[in-house]
């Protein structure tokens, strides 16, 4: 099994004409993910190397049984995209674009809750169930299919982390990228939640970093429920107080977010933290009895 995506999802590209969502979804099907329709409004009935084009997600919803949709819209209209697949019934929805106020995505989280849609990022590179489907723009070349989880709000830490795995004969479950914003669909909770229940993934990476306080709320989490061996990386830990790192919620505020802080919060309930994606990598592979 895997989870948010696999061998069920049938996708459908909200910007599949636009330059980046023509090549990620070009990818994406490459890969081997069912990439069922685009949408474009005013491009209905072209179509994008066979992948047919419509003008609304409910027409792809009901004519190619679209389930999941990756967003590759520009940010003053990627709010309404996202409203558009959920009201279509679109249980999945994978945003890619980055920009978004944090206000309005106040509104959607809001509104996917009310709705029982799981949505990654925005700001996020997707995610990757190797071997059964890659929505986003995750390199699964360097992915191979196993049973660790690997959840986290960096898309390059990601991938260098998925390397390590790869390098020590180590494969992934699901790999989720859930966004660097401030505020983002999925917490870690949710993905960890999901990896919990996932009869395929038997440990979990979670990849942290500054701001915030989602990475203590996690360590709750795994201690008290995930039931599995974790590990963790947190990112910025010469990060300056009141500067962005990277990511709009990658950010000190105070005395709190500090990657100390939630090394500290983590080990305190007895979750490794590695202090390089090397070490994280070699962690997990103490933990699963690699060579």
């Amino acid at each position: 099994m895997a989870i948010i995506v696999d061998n069920d999802t049938r996708l459908v590209v909200q910007g599949l004409t636009g330059s980046e969502g023509r090549f990620h979804g070009l990818r994406n099907r490459a890969y081997g993910t069912k990439v069922v329709a685009g949408v474009t409004p005013g491009k209905g009935g072209q179509d994008v190397e066979g992948v047919p084009v419509f003008d609304t997600v409910a027409e792809a919803a009901a004519r190619e049984g679209a389930n999941t949709a990756m967003v590759f819209v520009p940010a003053p209209f990627a709010a309404d995209a996202i409203y558009e697949a959920v009201d279509a019934g679109i249980v999945t929805v994978i945003c890619i674009t980055e920009g978004i106020p944090a206000h309005e995505m106040l509104r959607i989280h809001t509104y996917i809750r009310s709705k029982g849609v799981t949505m990654l990022g925005p700001n996020c590179p997707g995610a990757l169930s190797p071997g059964k489907a890659n929505v986003g723009i995750i390199p699964a070349e360097i992915f191979s299919e196993g049973s660790i989880g690997l959840v986290s709000r960096s898309g390059t830490l990601t991938y260098q982390i998925g390397h390590e795995l790869t390098q020590l004969g180590l494969g992934n479950s699901t790999i989720v990228g859930i966004g660097g914003d401030p505020v983002v669909g999925s917490s870690f909770i949710d993905v960890l939640g999901k990896f919990r229940d996932d009869p395929q993934t038997e440990y979990v990476v979670m990849v942290g970093e500054i701001g915030g306080d989602e990475e203590e709320k996690a360590a709750v989490f795994i201690e008290a429920e995930l039931g599995k061996p974790a590990v963790a990386y947190i990112a910025g830990f010469t990060a300056p107080p009141g500067k962005t790192m990277g990511h709009a919620g990658a950010i000190i505020s105070g005395s709190s977010g500090t990657a100390q802080a939630k090394k500290d919060a983590l080990e305190a309930r007895g979750i490794q933290v590695g202090t390089t994606p090397t070490e994280t990598a070699q962690l997990v592979a103490d933990l699963a009895g690699a060579p």
